[in-house]
């Protein structure tokens, strides 16, 4: 099983998820619709995982990360 590191910070987590719950409610609702839709709606989906998940698959691609260093005291 391959384990995913952690790659993103807290807000960044929080605007993928809060922006995967507003494109469900746009698509249940009727405002987005068609293929633009379902395109949106897989968008919103990868967000939750991602967000949920805490891990982006292109940031660790692209060697980025929003999540904060955690430093080590000084011994």
């Amino acid at each position: 099983m391959i384990f995913m590191k952690i790659n993103m910070g807290i807000p960044d987590r929080a605007v993928r998820v809060l922006a995967a719950i507003a494109i469900a409610v746009l698509f249940f609702t009727g405002t987005i619709s068609g293929t633009w839709g379902y395109v949106l709606l897989g968008v919103g989906f990868i967000f939750l995982l991602t967000g949920i998940a805490g891990s982006c698959p292109l940031y660790s691609l692209f060697g980025f990360s929003t999540c904060p260093v955690k430093k080590n005291p000084v011994k």
